[in-house]
């Protein structure tokens, strides 16, 4: 897709992982939308725990910390910031208590995963609790960013310049990302992140593509890529707009 002002294209993509091009911004705005994906975006988190009954040999707060670290989706814009939903969890051993028999007193929130494992419990062993789990963001504390892997860096541009030496030895000439190779966009792990696969005998040219940058996006499965990228785009325009009213005289 395009606007007037920049160019987007994804590269490759699915529910959770996507690697996308945009063209046309300032490395100043590119560290913006990250920092706005990892910081910015809300989720709902486990923040409180109250333990009804544990006999498992692990203390109250290494449970809650477990717990609170389980991704947990819901419907974007159906829960304002702050806003709290009631979670249990009552599982009696022999048995592995996984995050998929968290219950939720709300139908819209899930747990992500339904095999994130919680705690191992033996014969006689019992793990009863209730918890809160709070929508916030990032900035507030890491277990509640969407992205866990947020990324980018700049389009490289591969041009051939000659031939190589004859009698030189060809060396790995190792590049990550991706580049571009008459308007062509070739992700470098398809011929092993080594120039020297793809241009076997050449001298090359390679430059960053000035204003373009490849980002690598990884969501904790509460969202996805699309819905993570722009709530943080929107929450860029939502601070310019308040900037640009506090400046008005």
């Amino acid at each position: 897709m395009s606007t007037t002002d920049y160019e987007v294209e994804f590269i490759d993509v699915d529910e959770r992982e996507a690697r996308f091009l945009v063209r046309g911004i300032t490395p100043a705005f590119a560290n913006g939308i990250r920092r706005a994906m990892v910081a910015d975006v809300p989720t709902l988190s486990i923040d409180t725990v109250r333990v009804i009954e544990n006999s498992s040999v692990m203390f109250d707060e290494q449970i809650g910390h477990r717990l609170g670290m389980v991704p947990l989706s819901a419907p974007p814009d159906e829960f304002e910031v702050g806003e709290s939903v009631t979670l249990a969890l009552d599982v009696s051993g022999p048995e592995t208590a996984y995050s998929g028999d968290l219950q939720s007193a709300d139908s819209m929130v899930e747990p992500a995963e339904q095999n994130v494992p919680i705690i191992d419990l033996k014969e006689d062993q019992r793990l009863e609790v209730e918890a809160e789990a709070v929508l916030d963001s990032g900035k507030t504390h890491a277990k509640h960013q969407g992205g866990v892997a947020v990324g980018y860096r700049h389009l490289q541009h591969v041009e051939v310049a000659g031939d190589a030496d004859e009698f030189a030895d060809e060396e790995p000439n190792i590049l990550r990302g991706v580049i571009e190779d008459d308007g062509e966009l070739v992700p470098t792990e398809e011929f092993g992140s080594d120039l020297t696969n793809r241009y076997p005998g050449k001298e090359l040219d390679v430059t960053d593509v000035p204003n373009a940058f490849v980002f690598h996006v990884e969501t904790d499965g509460s969202m996805s890529v699309e819905e993570l990228v722009l709530a943080a785009v929107d929450s860029l325009g939502d601070r310019a707009n308040e900037l640009r009213e506090a400046v008005q005289l």
